[in-house]
């Protein structure tokens, strides 16, 4: 495992660790230590991944199609800065006292995430389709950014906690935490196109998340369209980047492995329905 990579896990890791313990309700007889504590779990985790790559004389950043040593470590750089950027932006938006102000914070960071892998992966990439997609996430995203920006200039933050904040948070950082331990493992993929779509995947799977919760909690008309609009929009890219994984494998003779390679499109058409048929808190 190269150092580069062993950085990526290690701040995404600590993102990841410090993001949950900032939503966390502390009580006032638990000592000041908890995200301490949180960052020495992950930098556990690392080293556990490290150690059982070793074990199982198995090199991650090696491979027949992986580009040249330089190109490689380049793109773990851009990708490493993109989601700790992405993940400090986020955790600072999760923090707002009304569920719509978060809602649209964080989402903001989301997208600039999403709009920095897109240009990441047009710079080292080299599939058309994934970089079809990078080009209209790109277009597309960079409009709700300004949509949120707009709005968020005119609706400044509750000066207290609503009722439903906490609950919110604590949603917020349970899903991040998945994407960020899903796009942690695949921006080590040594083929750039293969690691865009792998990222992309989980961080699809976050914004359509935080969606939802935002239909659960927000009450703001505006949001909770834009809400809807992304679940509308990123659902039918996650199919595209499944079966583009599982036809990419095919094409390899490799076979999907996890649950982020199997083409699990047909659950995803199908939960489509079930989120525009479900009537949330009004």
């Amino acid at each position: 495992m190269t150092a580069f990579h062993r950085f990526a896990l290690f701040a995404t890791g600590v993102s990841a660790a410090l993001l949950i313990s900032a939503c966390q309700p502390v009580s006032d007889d638990v000592e000041g230590n908890t995200a301490q504590d949180d960052v020495q779990v992950a930098i556990e985790q690392v080293e556990s991944h490290d150690d059982m790559a070793a074990n199982e004389g198995h090199d991650m950043t090696t491979s027949d199609t992986a580009p040249d040593e330089t190109s490689m470590t380049d793109m773990l750089k851009d990708y490493t800065k993109s989601m700790t950027d992405m993940h400090n932006e986020i955790m600072v938006g999760m923090a707002y006292n009304d569920p719509d102000t978060a809602f649209a914070k964080s989402m903001l960071g989301h997208h600039r995430g999403a709009v920095d892998m897109a240009k990441i992966e047009l710079k080292y990439g080299t599939d058309e389709t994934m970089h079809t997609l990078a080009q209209d996430i790109i277009d597309s995203q960079q409009l709700e950014i300004d949509i949120m920006n707009k709005w968020l200039a005119s609706h400044p933050d509750a000066p207290e906690p609503k009722p439903n904040t906490q609950a919110m948070q604590q949603a917020y950082a349970a899903g991040m935490q998945d994407m960020h331990d899903a796009m942690m493992t695949a921006i080590a993929n040594p083929v750039p196109d293969m690691a865009f779509a792998r990222s992309m995947l989980p961080h699809h799977r976050g914004a359509v998340d935080m969606a939802m919760l935002q239909l659960q909690y927000g009450t703001d008309k505006e949001m909770r369209k834009l809400a809807q609009d992304i679940i509308d929009a990123q659902q039918p890219e996650i199919v595209l980047i499944q079966e583009w994984i599982v036809k990419t494998l095919a094409n390899t003779g490799e076979a999907a492995s996890n649950d982020t390679d199997k083409d699990t499109a047909a659950n995803t058409k199908e939960a489509i329905g079930v989120v525009k048929t479900t009537k949330p808190n009004a």
